[in-house]
């Protein structure tokens, strides 16, 4: 049973680079029965040029290959015209952010397209695989001190001279998810002195295995699904008290803190940049969401009194090769769970890690938070009391792939 599979090109919007398959993955996924069509281009500017892919089709035309696709693959949000092109019960894979991009969510949901988000992979063993997050967060954190590296006027590692030593740059990381353990990891590895803080007390013991000093401020914040909580008016002060001295003494800071979708936590302000060292540098991972630093400004480097701060956006498709093999292996592991060579297109709503991921559904906001946020008069989804039988991929407009 054949699957129609649609790779879309990135838009240009936002410098994005990546592409959701490369050849390697087409190959590996072609016997589950596929075949691919992709916009003609869609892999250039990832070092993915058309020649690399085998027994695949390209076409200029974006919306017709949207309009013949069982399911299509993006990186980024497309277009509402895009959406609008597809066919009925078609799958759409991509990054959404439902919340930034409510007139999007509505459209998948009033177009009946059963919508997987990349970003709403639930956080859990068995869903490691599909989790675009972190595997797109991991290249961030390793490219964040490599950036902040070309901006600081001064070195990572001790040096010995003729004339004397130079000693190890310090350096801070606030933050320590996948992308602030990176950061952790590759700035030990350059030579440098490091320190990681979090506002969740178990990250300590990963601090250290990576060979830094954890900050402990003596407030737990730790809140469900991998993130940390909002924290109160009190336990910022007392946060902000305990980290002053370090942030003060850093010749580099990396600031991780991210919540899809909300506004990124403020870690540092106006006062605590202005007692920096001359030449420090911050490299702000959160200025997309607005900034965990006081002046930052998204897609800027600005010199705030003493200190630098890099503002970089979309970090991940600066290294586009490997984010683009990263992401599309992610995409693979979630295809491998909605198709089969028998059934076609099969995906089980009973399970969490599908249904976790789902965004709409058969005319349905199926995640709730979303549907509040998008449109709170949208009724939620009823829940399958049983695995729904398998059905097969859609030829015709108007036919469902997926229930």
């Amino acid at each position: 049973m054949t699957v129609k599979i649609s790779v879309l090109k990135e838009r240009d919007e936002g410098g994005e680079r990546r592409v959701a398959l490369i050849p390697q993955v087409a190959e590996k996924l072609a016997p589950l029965g596929i075949t691919f069509a992709m916009e003609t281009g869609a892999g250039v500017a990832s070092s993915y040029p058309d020649s690399t892919y085998k027994n695949v089709t390209f076409s200029p035309d974006r919306n017709a290959l949207a309009a013949d696709a069982d399911i299509v693959l993006a990186v980024q949000p497309p277009t509402l015209e895009t959406v609008k092109a597809m066919k009925p019960g078609a799958i759409l894979i991509a990054f959404i952010y439902g919340r930034n991009n409510p007139d999007l969510v509505k459209a998948l949901r009033d177009g009946k397209i059963t919508c997987f988000a990349m970003e709403l992979a639930p956080r859990i063993s068995r869903a490691q695989a599909m989790d675009a997050l972190s595997s797109q967060a991991t290249l961030a954190g390793y490219y964040a001190v490599l950036m902040g590296a070309v901006h600081m006027p001064k070195i990572l590692p001790m040096m010995t001279t003729a004339v004397g030593s130079l000693r190890a740059a310090q350096v801070l990381v606030m933050g320590l998810g996948v992308a602030g353990l990176q950061s952790l990891a590759t700035a030990k590895r350059l030579g440098a002195i490091t320190e990681g803080y979090d506002v969740r007390p178990e990250t300590k013991e990963e601090a250290q295995s990576l060979g830094a000093k954890f900050v402990d401020t003596g407030v737990d914040a730790t809140g469900q699904g991998g993130y940390a909580r909002e924290l109160t008016d009190d336990e910022k002060q007392k946060v902000r008290k305990a980290l002053s001295d370090h942030i003060a003494r850093s010749d580099l800071i990396v600031t991780t803190a991210a919540v899809p979708g909300k506004r990124a936590p403020r870690l540092i302000d106006a006062e605590q940049i202005k007692a920096m060292k001359p030449g420090a540098v911050i490299i702000d991972l959160g200025a997309e969401g607005g900034g965990n630093c006081e002046g930052t400004q998204a897609g800027q480097t600005v010199q705030v009194g003493p200190t630098t701060i890099v503002g970089p956006v979309n970090v991940p498709s600066m290294l586009a090769e490997q984010a683009s093999e990263l992401y599309s292996k992610n995409i693979m592991h979630l295809l491998q769970q909605i198709i089969t060579k028998d059934k076609g297109l099969a995906p089980d709503f009973t399970d969490e890690v599908i249904s976790g991921t789902a965004l709409t559904h058969d005319g349905t906001i199926t995640n709730d938070g979303i549907r509040k946020a998008v449109d709170p008069n949208s009724p939620a989804p009823p829940a399958p009391a049983t695995a729904p039988a398998a059905t097969p991929a859609a030829n015709d407009a108007g036919k469902e792939t997926a229930k």
